[in-house]
C-alpha cells in the first residue's frame, strides 16, 4: 500500500475559508495533484503549529515554517503563479535563470505581449511618451538599506538627482505602506532641497505612460513598466531583473546612462517570464507544471 503523506496549506483567514470550500482555482489544482499522489490535504491559517515533523506545508507568500515546506504566490498578476522554496523572489529559480530572447519565437512573444498588455491596461500602453522625468516608485523603510538593497530608498532618490541632472524626479509613496513621521519629514526635506524632485501618491498608469524610465529598489511597478516599454534601473534584487539595469554602485553614471538608452525585447521577455517560467493556471499544462515544481524540490510525487 502506498504511504499517505500529510499536507497543510498555510493561508490567510479569508483565503483559508475559500480554499477549504474549493473556491480558489489554483489552490484546488495544487490540491488535486497532491491528493492524486496520496497526500491528505488540510487547510490551516498562518501560524498554525498542529503538525508532526513529517507534515508537508505549502505556505501562501510567507516563508515556509518547516524544512518540508514550500511557498506559493502570484507572479504579479493572475493567473500566473509560482511554487518555490523561498519567499524571497530574488532567490527563485527564474531569478537565477538566463533569458535568451532568441529562444522565444517573435510571433509568440508579440501575440502574448499584445494580449496581456491590453487585458491589464487597455489602450494606455499604446499612448505613451517620454516627458522628461524619472518615475521612482517607493516601497517601505525609506531610511534603511536592507540586505537585498544597494542603498536606502532615500539615498536612491539622491542618486537619481545627482546622476541625471536634466530630468525631473517624481517619487511616489506606496498607498499601502505606513510611513513614520521621520520618513515623511526626510522626504519633505529632500523635496524642499531639490527643485527637480516632486513627492506624490501617484497614479501608476499615467506615470508609466509619460516617464522616461523607472528607478526603484524592486517594486513591481518596474515590471508593469515593461508593458509600457519603459526601461528600469534597480537598486535591489528581484526576479524580473534580466532586462533591467542593476545599479552598479561603483559606476552609477554608467548605470543611469545604460538605463536611459536601453530598449530590450519586452515582448519576448514577458512571454518567457510568465508563460515559460511561471505556472499559468488557465492553461492545459497547469497540472504538469505543478507536478514538475513539486518534483523539483524532492516531494514524493510520482
Amino acid at each position: 500500500m502506498t504511504q499517505e503523506h500529510r499536507l497543510h496549506f498555510h493561508l490567510e483567514h479569508d483565503l483559508c475559508k475559500s480554499a477549504a470550500a474549493g473556491d480558489h482555482p489554483f489552490i484546488a489544482k495544487m490540491a488535486l495533484v497532491l491528493e492524486s499522489a496520496q497526500f491528505r490535504v488540510e487547510y490551516r491559517e498562518h501560524g498554525d503549529t498542529d503538525r508532526s515533523d513529517e507534515t508537508y506545508v505549502l505556505s501562501h507568500m510567507k516563508p515556509p515554517p518547516t524544512q518540508r515546506g514550500l511557498v506559493f504566490r502570484r507572479v504579479y498578476e493572475y493567473p500566473f503563479w509560482q511554487i518555490e522554496a523561498s519567499a524571497e523572489r530574488w532567490q527563485w529559480d527564474v531569478a537565477r535563470a538566463s533569458f535568451d530572447p532568441a529562444q522565444i519565437p517573435a510571433a509568440d512573444g508579440a501575440q502574448f505581449y499584445a494580449f496581456w498588455r491590453n487585458r491589464q491596461y487597455g489602450d494606455a500602453p499604446q499612448n505613451t511618451s517620454r516627458d522628461g522625468f524619472i518615475y521612482v516608485p517607493l516601497q517601505g523603510r525609506l531610511a534603511e538599506c536592507r540586505s537585498f538593497q544597494s542603498c536606502s530608498p532615500l539615498e536612491m532618490i539622491e542618486h537619481c538627482l545627482a546622476q541625471d541632472q536634466t530630468r525631473q524626479v517624481i517619487a511616489t509613496i506606496h498607498p499601502n505602506e505606513v510611513y513614520s513621521e521621520a520618513e515623511i519629514a526626510a522626504l519633505e526635506a529632500l523635496e524642499r532641497k531639490h527643485k527637480r524632485l516632486r513627492v506624490d501618491v501617484g497614479d501608476m498608469v499615467p506615470l508609466l505612460q509619460t516617464c522616461d524610465y523607472v528607478v526603484t529598489q524592486n517594486s513591481s511597478v518596474a515590471f508593469a513598466g515593461y508593458f509600457f516599454g519603459k526601461p528600469a534601473l534597480l537598486f535591489g534584487k528581484i526576479d524580473f531583473h534580466h532586462i533591467a539595469v542593476q545599479a552598479n554602485m561603483t559606476d552609477l553614471a554608467g548605470s543611469f546612462s545604460e538605463a536611459i538608452q536601453m530598449r530590450p525585447d519586452y515582448a519576448r521577455y514577458l512571454y518567457w517570464f510568465w508563460q515559460d517560467q511561471s505556472i499559468n493556471a488557465g492553461r492545459d499544462d497547469v497540472y504538469a507544471k505543478i507536478t514538475a515544481r513539486f518534483r523539483r524540490f524532492g516531494w514524493p510525487i510520482e
